[in-house]
């Protein structure tokens, strides 16, 4: 775990960094519709886990640009972690409440996908807001609301305006037109991330969706029933 302070001197976004931070504190949100009939129809066919493979998703993508891993630390420097790990729920249905789990990023899927595992085998079942111990401060969120295809999310964070890391929100994916769409929302800090930056992370996000069954490839000892879907 690494964190690199970053040269203001050479940051290109300092004036708006800091317009954005001091001057009009805002973050804004974007809901995209995401294709996912690939990816769902790989995992389906695979025997894995849609969710796991979302997050695996983010989390590349995440780990590609680091807008999406900036954050301050106790002085007020701004800086961003050289790696990022996803934090995500899973639901507890016989409470109706849902713990927090976090999963050491890898590259690899077949890597990620053993880590994911291991982590829902181990603290799945917890109940409480914090199911797995020890989450380290490189993460970052991601929510999960299954049982609604929505067409727009809002999420007000009450923290004064200082939370840069971003926030992902996954829906439940719909039939149209022959095509699965899956709800996909980031909450950002606007003095870290722009409408720019954002869009190009939602159209990857889609060129990865598309090209899931080129490098989504579980090796033969991932274990195929522990599964949420």
């Amino acid at each position: 775990m690494s964190w690199v302070k970053v040269d203001m001197e050479q940051y290109p976004r300092r004036e708006h960094y800091e317009h954005y931070l001091h001057h009009v504190r805002c973050g804004y949100g974007m809901t995209v519709q995401l294709d996912v009939t690939n990816l769902a129809g790989w995992t389906k066919a695979q025997g894995v886990s849609f969710y796991a493979a979302e997050i695996y998703l983010l989390a590349r993508l995440v780990n590609r640009h680091p807008e999406f891993r900036m954050c301050r630390n106790e002085a007020g420097d701004l800086g961003y972690w050289e790696c990022s790990h996803p934090s995500y729920t899973v639901f507890h249905p016989e409470t109706e409440t849902f713990s927090v789990l976090w999963t050491e990023y890898a590259e690899d899927f077949s890597d990620f996908y053993r880590n994911y595992q291991a982590d829902l085998l181990a603290y799945g079942g917890n109940p409480g807001f914090e199911g797995k111990p020890g989450t380290p401060p490189n993460t970052f969120d991601v929510s999960s609301i299954p049982w609604a295809h929505y067409t727009d999310f809002h999420l007000d964070l009450f923290d004064g305006g200082g939370y840069l890391l971003p926030i992902f929100t996954l829906g439940q994916y719909a039939e149209v037109n022959g095509r699965r769409l899956l709800p996909v929302t980031a909450q950002v800090h606007h003095a870290v991330c722009d409408g720019y930056h954002l869009s190009r992370f939602f159209r990857e996000l889609q060129q990865l969706a598309e090209e899931s069954r080129d490098f989504l490839q579980p090796s033969d000892n991932i274990n195929k029933s522990v599964v949420i879907s």
